[in-house]
């Protein structure tokens, strides 16, 4: 009697702790996609590439007008147009565009190198009613070949919208401290954010130059309506394997801020309390444990005022014809607390077709809904066979309830 009361009580111990820890994991967070498609081009010279979108507040009919950025990929790994831009009046009218305002076209130099720009995201600042377009400046030669011949070649620059006049500044560069490290600082394909106070919180890329190992910071900034202004930067999160890191994504949900990190072999995520100092980073995991399979590729967020998503590519979903993995998409909810994926949520937003998938973007539109957008690159000689059309996508994440974070 004596060495079963020990025992049951270890066993109710762990009962006690088994139903605590299932009654922390989140709720699921009902939603439904319809898949839209915007346009496709399958000429063989240029694919559409790179879209994301940003909705405008108080503009357009029935509900904010939206701004998607796209370019044009060049049929040379990594060589684009100037961006172009596509509108709609409100999450359901018809698209215009795309459109190439010349503010935002190449800038060609007298020694035959051509100054463009790439992995443009686009975002909402409030507090100036503006819109910026932030990626990073490429110096490409004449055949299309990305250069690191200039010191500072590889930086961060963006360019403001003006909704009242439907002008765009030209590319201005967002000037960084002159430490070496940041010698090589993007912005590029990544998610930014706007906090309360107005600042920016902008993830970078940093690095000597393009051949050493990539480190990952966030970045504080002004925006005072016209100019981006560099304030400080926070944890500089280093890994020395392969490439290291980069394309990290920011996003805030409940008080905290997570950061998505690109590796050649793994996804990597970290957490912070202030957006800027985050501990180590750790590899994306499903919640039984399992390695995410994301890797090489990009992953973006999106947040419900009920539960976090992450949008990402992974291994394992009879996708190996495909390069990286990188389709189709998936979206699945996220454990703020674990840092883990919710593999019972994971749906499929936009579908493998025999097209990579991997370049997107995920955003915000408004309460009752949010937006993947994607372009399908038709990189693999069998992708017209497999049914893909060149399309650009717009993943309409319908949420069942409000989303409270969008005003």
């Amino acid at each position: 009697m004596k060495l079963i009361l020990p025992a049951l009580q270890i066993l109710i111990t762990v009962l006690l702790a088994l139903r605590d820890t299932h009654a922390a994991e989140p709720t699921p967070v009902e939603f439904t996609v319809k898949l839209e498609t915007v346009m496709k081009h399958d000429d063989g010279k240029f694919l559409w590439f790179h879209p994301r979108a940003a909705a405008i507040p108080g503009r357009g009919d029935g509900g904010p007008a939206v701004v998607m950025t796209i370019q044009k990929h060049l049929k040379i790994s990594d060589y684009y147009s100037g961006l172009h831009v596509m509108m709609r009046k409100s999450p359901t009218a018809a698209w215009t565009g795309p459109v190439l305002p010349p503010e935002l076209d190449w800038r060609p130099q007298p020694d035959g190198v051509t100054i463009s720009v790439a992995d443009v995201t686009p975002g909402w600042h409030a507090p100036t009613g503006k819109l910026l377009a932030i990626g990073c400046q490429v110096r490409y030669s004449p055949k299309g070949q990305q250069l690191d011949d200039t010191k500072r070649a590889h930086q961060t620059v963006y360019a403001v919208f003006d909704p009242k006049t439907e002008r765009w500044t030209p590319w201005q560069v967002l000037e960084m401290p002159p430490d070496e490290e940041f010698d090589f600082a993007r912005n590029a394909c990544s998610q930014w954010l706007v906090r309360a106070d107005g600042r920016l919180l902008v993830p970078l890329y940093i690095g000597r130059n393009s051949k050493k190992p990539f480190s990952v910071t966030v970045a504080e900034c002004r925006f005072n309506g016209a100019k981006l202004t560099y304030v400080r930067h926070g944890t500089v999160l280093r890994l020395n394997v392969v490439r290291g890191l980069s394309e990290p994504s920011l996003i805030a949900f409940r008080g905290r801020y997570f950061l998505t990190l690109r590796n050649d072999l793994r996804g990597y995520v970290t957490a912070s309390d202030d957006g800027l100092q985050f501990p180590e980073q750790q590899p994306w995991l499903f919640d039984d444990g399992a390695e995410l399979g994301s890797y090489n590729t990009q992953q973006h967020w999106l947040a419900h005022s009920d539960g976090l998503f992450l949008v990402y590519t992974r291994r394992g979903a009879n996708n190996d014809h495909i390069i990286r993995n990188r389709a189709p998409l998936f979206m699945a909810q996220v454990d703020p607390a674990t840092l883990r994926v919710l593999r019972r949520t994971e749906k499929i937003v936009v579908p493998e077709r025999g097209a990579e998938l991997g370049n997107f973007g995920a955003c915000a539109i408004n309460e009752a809904e949010s937006w993947v957008t994607v372009s399908e690159g038709m990189f693999m000689k069998d992708s017209r066979q497999r049914g893909a059309e060149g399309a650009t996508f717009v993943a309409r994440v319908l949420w069942a309830k409000p989303n409270k974070l969008v005003p």
